[in-house]
């Protein structure tokens, strides 16, 4: 079994394939500090309740856009496992070309989501990742990573609402049952729902139209992304295991059969 750990900079999403088959995956909050042997007991733990051993954990791969974490977390891997783990980084072999101004600029996490939806769903191809940032990736034909967009994510906006206006409380986002609000918490989620969907359609209808590409999937992922794919027709795709299926698709391509430690 392959273990693909995909460390963002509010969750770190861990999955377990055998194959292309994903056996499980589970969350760990990013934000809190933790020793290498904090990581390797939470992960073996984690593993053992979804019913796998570490030991039949034959190799990992991980995309981090948090730096602070790495080294607790590849040691973690590297000392209950006995693996040393592939990380995505520049030189890694996805499968994608960065041909922006700085490829080097471009996280890992993007890379990670953009050879998923180019192997999976063809090119050309829109990616959008609705998680701390919501970001907007267009692929090419040929599987070139051309063009981004960055956006503050909902829970971003929704942080910004209650932390910076006194009178306004924390709130559970979901669509409210109708746009017309008639008091404090419907009236924001509406805002916050709302005016995602309405960032949403905006900017793949300009990407789109501005990349002169033809016909473009767009392919969403992330977790708040459902929420947004079901209220909107221009998301063809809602995949929410979109990037660690890109971290087993780029270990495929890796040629090594185990990154075990001898």
């Amino acid at each position: 079994m392959i273990m693909t750990i995909d460390v963002g900079n509010t969750n770190i999403t861990v999955g377990v394939f055998r194959g292309d088959e994903v056996v499980s995956n589970f969350r760990i909050t990013t934000k809190m500090p933790r020793t290498s042997d904090e990581y390797g007991m939470l992960l073996s733990n984690l593993l053992e309740q979804n019913s796998i051993s570490h030991d039949d954990i034959e190799d990992a791969i991980i995309a981090s856009v948090v730096p602070n974490v790495m080294h607790s977390l590849e040691g973690a891997i590297i000392k209950y496992f006995s693996i040393r783990p592939i990380i995505v980084e520049p030189g890694t072999k996805t499968g994608i070309r960065v041909v922006t101004e700085n490829p080097r600029q471009i996280g890992a996490d993007r890379i990670v989501d953009a050879a998923a939806a180019y192997e999976l769903y063809g090119g050309p191809v829109l990616v959008l990742d609705f998680g701390t940032a919501t970001t907007y990736d267009l692929v090419d034909k040929d599987g070139a990573f051309v063009s981004g967009v960055t956006a503050p994510g909902i829970r971003i906006s929704a942080k910004a609402l209650w932390e910076d206006a006194a009178k306004l409380p924390e709130i559970e986002i979901r669509k409210p049952a109708s746009i017309l609000a008639k008091e404090t918490i419907s009236s924001m989620q509406a805002g916050l729902v709302y005016g995602q969907i309405g960032q949403t359609e905006y900017i793949i209808r300009h990407m789109i139209d501005e990349a002169n590409m033809g016909e473009v999937k767009v392919v969403a992922t992330g977790g708040l992304g459902r929420i947004i794919a079901n209220e909107t027709t221009m998301i063809d795709v809602y995949d929410p295991n979109l990037t660690l299926k890109g971290m087993n698709l780029i270990y495929k391509k890796q040629n090594r059969k185990s990154g075990k430690i001898k």
